[in-house]
């Protein structure tokens, strides 16, 4: 894919800082960490995509299925709710793909 060496790259950097901030804000009882979504029917996701390419990526994840904004909002409040006790972590919120 065009493009994707930046775009992995990044998503890197933000998996290595939510480690390294979540150690380095100890003792200050705050939590650190990322939610990475997998494919999304938004606008942006399915803008300039064939309904063909669509069908084939919700029928990658288990639930068979894209994800919606709702999904990934869940998990963010979860996060900023009740998961007190997780912390440096990467949340993939994305169906089940592996």
């Amino acid at each position: 894919l065009p493009g994707y060496t930046a775009y992995a790259a990044t998503k890197g950097a933000v998996e290595a800082m939510t480690l390294i901030l979540a150690r380095e804000l100890r003792g200050r009882d705050i939590t650190v960490n990322a939610v990475a979504p997998g494919p999304t029917a938004t606008a942006l996701f399915l803008d300039g995509k064939d309904e063909e390419a669509i069908a084939r990526m919700a029928a990658q994840p288990p639930l068979e299925r894209l994800g919606i904004p709702q999904d990934i909002a869940e998990v963010v409040s979860f996060l900023a709710g009740p998961a007190r006790w997780v912390n440096g972590q990467v949340l993939r919120v994305n169906g089940g793909i592996v």
